[in-house]
């Protein structure tokens, strides 16, 4: 499949709006602004939320699972209207599954700043007149978290039995764990740091000089134009999807081959080219250019330690029992930062190695491994 091209009638986002039908999603309205860490406070804060089983009269048994960067609340069910995609974690969500739903209520927000449903950059603003865009104000993990304490006391919910995440999502959690120590009966970081490393940063500000030098970026002011910044988010796209897999899977998988009958000397794609233009593709279909500029920009400021005496001192205040786990052929979070995780939160006890061919990606895939830690924490 080949990259988007400008003659394609494709909208200038993906993010779900307004008049899309809401599929499995539900809404929270906060009742006032949320104070933001970096100055000033975001109004109209709304987060769409997907939930599965039955909250349990004294709410003891309320699952938290938070989506990594280009995630969102669907977490297990079929693609269908208002879901693009199939639950990105659908062998772990269900009846007999390692979160069963059964026993457990699990709740998936979609992020803040995200845009599948939640408040950010292709929302309208409070007065409704036209999106956000690039006046969308500047957020830290620890914001994020902020608005999803909301949604767990508009639950009912004072603590959750577990919080999980991978990825950003792991981020997320490590925050939750050290800014409400009382709230998280358990912890599971999957393929995540504690903060964001300078390759980390480095690579995630070459997908943002991406988007921003796309002639359709227009400062992030393009959600109702006839196109959106799709080079640009592409371009995002392929280079991030590298870093998510590993070079032994890519090499085994395509190798030096071309793609199909085309001839990579006169104009034509090798099969990887090829591999990375699909996935570009459907990330412009499905997701918003301004939104991976904002999730992008939380990520590269995550820092648990931030004006807490620093990241050991910050982890310290975690009282959960924690698994940490790792993939071991992860270039992007390597296991070095689950170590570090390990042995700085109280309750961890080792790093758990999910063994993958796939790299970072392993946290998504290897369901099996990842849904044993899952039936260990939670017994």
């Amino acid at each position: 499949m080949g990259a988007v091209t400008a003659t394609e009638r494709v909208p200038a986002t993906g993010a779900w709006r307004e008049g899309d039908p809401p599929g499995r999603r539900r809404w929270f309205t906060a009742d006032r602004p949320l104070p933001l860490e970096a100055g000033g406070e975001l109004p109209g804060v709304r987060l769409a939320f997907e939930t599965w089983g039955r909250l349990a009269p004294d709410a003891s048994n309320a699952v938290l699972v938070l989506h990594a960067l280009t995630g969102d609340s669907h977490v297990a069910g079929p693609a269908g209207p208002g879901h693009p995609t199939p639950g990105w974690w659908e062998p772990l969500v269900g009846p007999g599954r390692p979160l069963d739903t059964d026993r457990w209520f699990v709740v998936a927000p979609n992020v803040l700043g995200g845009c599948q449903g939640s408040t950010g950059p292709s929302s309208a603003r409070p007065d409704g007149r036209r999106a956000w865009g690039g006046a969308f104000p500047f957020l830290t993990q620890r914001d994020q978290v902020a608005a999803e304490a909301a949604l767990a006391d508009a639950l009912g919910i004072d603590r959750w039995a577990l919080v999980a995440g991978g990825s950003m999502g792991g981020m997320r959690a490590v925050e939750w764990a050290a800014s409400y120590p009382e709230r998280t009966g358990a912890l599971l970081l999957l393929a995540t740091t504690g903060a964001a490393s300078a390759e980390q940063i480095a690579w995630a500000g070459i997908q943002l000089r991406a988007i921003r030098t796309d002639p359709d970026w227009r400062g992030g002011d393009y959600h109702d134009a006839a196109r959106g910044p799709h080079t640009g988010l592409g371009l995002a796209r392929r280079l991030a999807h590298v870093t998510y897999r590993s070079e032994p899977e890519l090499a085994t998988r395509f190798g030096r081959a071309p793609q199909g009958a085309e001839h990579p000397w006169r104009g034509g794609r090798y099969q990887v080219d090829s591999y990375l233009d699909h996935h570009a593709e459907k990330l412009v279909r499905r997701f918003d250019a301004a939104s991976y500029v904002v999730l992008t920009e939380a990520m590269n400021a995550h820092d648990a330690g931030r004006s807490r005496g620093g990241l050991r001192s910050a982890l310290a205040r975690v009282t959960a029992p924690t698994l940490v786990a790792g993939v071991d052929s992860d270039r992007l979070y390597p296991l070095a930062q689950q170590h570090e995780l390990a042995a700085a939160i109280p309750g961890a006890d080792r790093t758990r190695v999910v063994q993958s061919p796939y790299g970072h990606d392993g946290f998504l895939i290897e369901t099996e491994q990842v849904g044993a830690l899952v039936r260990e924490l939670l017994g």
